[in-house]
Order: structure tokens, then C-alpha cells, then sequence
């Protein structure tokens, strides 16, 4: 492969693999690329003399993935994570876009006054392209129609506390009140979907360091209770709602009934649901904490099922990093360690090394981590897949080579992961942003070059 020089950029006219994913499968092609879009798919053969080209051999170019799921934390608590060090990590992992999640930064985006603060912060840091998603909190009506016209993609609302007093959850009557502005915007509503009064308080006598004192405290009952509800208020209002990070398959036959009835209600699941069960975790492992929890053997492999007949529409990280200190790693305490998981440039692999060893395609990997989600943002004419008119987002992949996770190689801002030492399937060896070579086999030739992706533009 071309060893490029960090000076300069490398804008190649072609981008040649004999096995590239395109949206009716996967084949041998060139993708000719002009102003930083696809301009056109030709046949393997065919290349124009003279031009740069990209020469990927027998690696997969897929589209860069879109992760709508992230929480980047900046302005406000930088210090868990920044838009400098996440769009790094993303790139690094293999994705082009993310969609910042409107907490934990301070001040939430829940008003355009902290959207403008929020874009402000990202000014000049990104490494990939960037959405946000706004916020439905107590007393926000108002400015939600605003915040769609400065530009978010759409907004996300907690059913039960979401751990930062600065954004509180709704209950039946906020939503509402939101669920006919949303519908009439043409913006979906992302929910976190724990009921509150079918969570269990945690037992004051019970181990703290035990995984089973944090996961008996959210039961699966929990996660199926907030999903009826947002079938209910669906189908009333016709809003699209999409439940982020479902773990619980107790929820998976009223969403099955939901969508066979034409409700508009999509669901997500994440890598770590997807990779790790409750065994896994160890008394006193806080780096595997997160809201809802990872569940049995029995959960995940009804999660993998949902996947593969289409009941879960898409795979997105939830990358909520904290700082050590906070994830209580040196006291274990479940009942007092933060609750997310860092794996925005581990996704790819992670979710790949389940579906390889289940038979899944690379295709449907494909849709699962780009194209559902480019969908879901409303991003489907730049975002998602490689074809004409798109922006020439492109991964260069091999995805029979393994890695051991190694913390210090990842580029989040703390290296806690629950990931770590773990061998995974498939590797990233170049990332292409808007037809620029951003990423080139663990170097990054570019300044941050990511632009912010609002709805006004898209």
C-alpha cells in the first residue's frame, strides 16, 4: 500500500476494490469520486489513466459507518470526553459520521441558546462529520420546533433518570405534549426505555461489588413496560419513535406486533449486549456497567435472532465514556460507578466478530451499521451507502484479520473499556471522509476536516 506523507491531502479520483458493498450486494468496482462525492460505479477494470486511484486489492470498501449514538460530553464535561478525541476514535474505528447525544454536556441541548453553545465547542475538532440530537426534558415544548430549525436531526427523551440532574426525565404528559410538534416536524424521538415504576430500588444490604445488585435492580420487565407505552402513543400521535439500546428480548414481541401493524417504531441494540453476557461480568468489573444492563445468554441470543429477521433495525455504540475515578474501578461499587460503555472505535469489530461466527453477511453488516442508521437521522441522500450522489464516505476493511483490544491504542479519551484484552474479527485500515484520506493505517493525515450535519442541510 502507498505509504502517503502526513502533508497534504490525498483526494484520489478512484477508489478500486474487488469487493466493494454496494446497496444490491457486494462485487468487484471502482468508485470514481469528484468534489468529494460519488460520482459514479464502474466496472473493476475500468480506471481512467492518469489519475490517483486508491488500490484496496481484496480489502472490503464499505460505506463509513454512521453512529448515531454517541455522547460526545462537550462543552461542559470535556474531561469525560471531547469532540476532538471521539471524531478520533471514530475515524480510527471506521466511522464517518456520528450523532452527538444531547446530554451529558453542560448545558444540555434542550434549547437553541446550548445548541449554539454546542456547535460552538465542536468548531474546528471534528474528525468526521457530526449530527445532534436534541432534547425532551420537563418544560421544553417551546423550544423544540426552534431546535429543529437551528438544525438537530431529532431529539431523545428519558423514561427514567438519566444520571445528570441537568436532564430530566418525561413522563406520559411531556410526552404529550411533544409527540404532535415531533409529528409534524418529521423528526423522530429517541427514547431511553426503562419505566421507572418497574425498576427495584437497590437493596442497601446487598454487595456492592456484586453485578447481580445493579442488574437486579433494572429488571427485563422494565424495558418491555416503556416500550408498550411508546407503541401506544406511536400509533396514536403517528410520531416515529425509535427505542435506543434495547437489551431486554422481553420487548420483541410487542415491537414485532407494532411494526406488522405499520407503527412507526424502530429499535437499536448495542455491541455490548451483542458480545458480552451477565457471566461476563465479574464482581467488582464497573467498566461493564451500563443502563440497561447486560443481561443473561438468553437475552442476546434472541437480540442476535431480532437483528436477522429485521425486528431490530440497526446497531449503534451508546459510547458514554466517563473518567476512572468515576467508573469506581479501584472500589468495584456498581451501586455508585457510572453507567456507560466506551466502543466507538470498537464497534465495528466487536459486532463482526458475533456475526461472522452466526453466518451474517457483510452486507447485512453493512445495513445494520450504516444504511439503518443514515435512515434514522434522515441522512439517506449524503449518508449510508455507497452509491451515486452520496458522499464518498469509504472504509477500507479487512475483516479476517484479529486484533487484541489494546487500551493504550485507543484514541477515546480514557482508555476504560470492558473491551480490553479481548480478541476481536475485522480491522480498519483506512477512512475516508468525503473522498479525503483521513485515516491511513493508524495515522491521521489530515487536521480535523468533519463538518457539522444539521437538518437544514440535509
Amino acid at each position: 500500500m502507498p505509504n502517503y506523507s502526513h502533508h497534504g491531502a490525498v483526494m484520489p479520483a478512484v477508489v478500486r476494490s474487488e469487493r466493494v458493498v454496494l446497496p444490491e450486494g457486494e462485487r468487484p468496482a471502482t468508485i470514481h469520486v469528484r468534489d468529494g462525492r460519488i460520482a459514479a460505479i464502474g466496472e473493476y477494470t475500468r480506471v481512467p489513466a492518469g489519475v490517483m486511484v486508491v488500490e484496496a486489492g481484496s480489502l472490503v470498501v464499505l460505506p463509513g459507518l454512521v453512529d448515531t449514538h454517541v455522547h460526545v460530553n462537550e462543552p461542559g464535561r470535556t474531561e469525560w470526553e471531547g469532540f476532538a478525541t471521539a471524531t478520533r476514535a471514530a475515524a480510527a474505528g471506521g466511522v464517518t459520521t456520528i450523532v452527538d447525544m444531547p446530554l451529558n454536556s453542560v448545558p444540555a441541548t434542550t434549547s437553541v441558546a446550548a445548541f449554539e453553545r454546542k456547535l460552538g465547542a465542536a468548531q474546528g475538532q471534528c474528525h468526521v462529520d457530526v449530527g445532534f440530537w436534541g432534547g425532551v426534558v420537563p418544560g421544553n415544548a417551546s423550544d423544540l420546533e426552534p431546535l429543529a430549525r437551528a438544525g438537530v436531526l431529532g431529539f431523545k427523551a428519558f423514561l427514567s433518570p438519566s444520571g445528570v440532574e441537568e436532564f430530566a426525565h418525561v413522563a406520559e404528559p411531556e410526552l404529550r405534549e411533544a409527540l404532535p410538534v415531533l409529528a409534524r416536524l418529521g423528526v423522530p424521538l429517541l427514547v431511553h426505555a426503562e419505566l421507572p415504576s418497574a425498576l427495584r430500588p437497590i437493596d442497601p444490604a446487598a454487595d456492592p461489588r456484586a453485578y447481580g445488585t445493579w442488574l437486579n435492580s433494572r429488571p427485563p420487565a422494565s424495558e418491555a413496560a416503556a416500550v408498550e407505552l411508546l407503541i401506544r402513543l406511536s400509533r396514536e400521535y403517528g410520531t416515529a419513535i425509535h427505542i435506543v439500546h434495547l437489551a431486554s428480548a422481553d420487548a420483541l414481541p410487542a415491537l414485532r406486533a407494532a411494526r406488522a401493524g405499520r407503527v412507526r417504531i424502530t429499535a437499536e441494540t448495542c455491541p455490548h449486549y451483542l458480545t458480552f453476557c451477565a457471566d461476563d461480568v465479574q464482581d467488582g468489573r464497573t467498566d461493564f456497567k451500563c443502563a440497561p444492563p447486560i443481561r443473561d445468554s438468553g437475552h442476546q441470543a434472541l437480540l442476535w435472532q431480532a437483528l436477522v429477521s429485521g425486528d431490530i433495525d440497526l446497531i449503534a455504540t451508546d459510547h458514554s465514556p466517563a473518567p476512572p475515578a468515576l467508573k469506581h474501578l479501584l472500589d468495584g461499587d456498581f451501586t455508585r460507578a457510572w453507567g456507560g460503555i466506551a466502543s466507538l472505535q470498537l464497534g465495528l469489530a466487536a459486532v463482526w466478530t458475533g456475526a461472522a461466527s452466526r453466518g451474517v453477511s457483510v452486507s447485512q453488516l453493512s445495513r445494520w451499521l450504516s444504511t439503518a442508521p443514515a435512515a434514522l437521522a434522515g441522512l439517506s441522500r449524503w449518508k449510508g451507502a455507497i452509491a451515486v450522489g452520496r458522499d464518498a464516505d469509504l472504509i477500507l476493511w479487512d475483516p479476517d484479520a484479529h486484533m487484541t483490544v489494546e487500551p493504550a491504542a485507543l484514541e477515546h479519551r480514557h482508555p476504560v473499556t470492558p473491551y480490553a484484552g479481548l480478541r476481536l474479527r475485522g480491522r480498519v485500515h483506512r477512512t475516508l471522509l468525503r473522498g479525503e484520506l483521513i485515516y491511513d493505517e493508524g495515522r491521521f493525515l489530515t487536521p480535523p476536516r468533519g463538518r457539522a450535519v444539521l437538518q437544514t442541510t440535509a
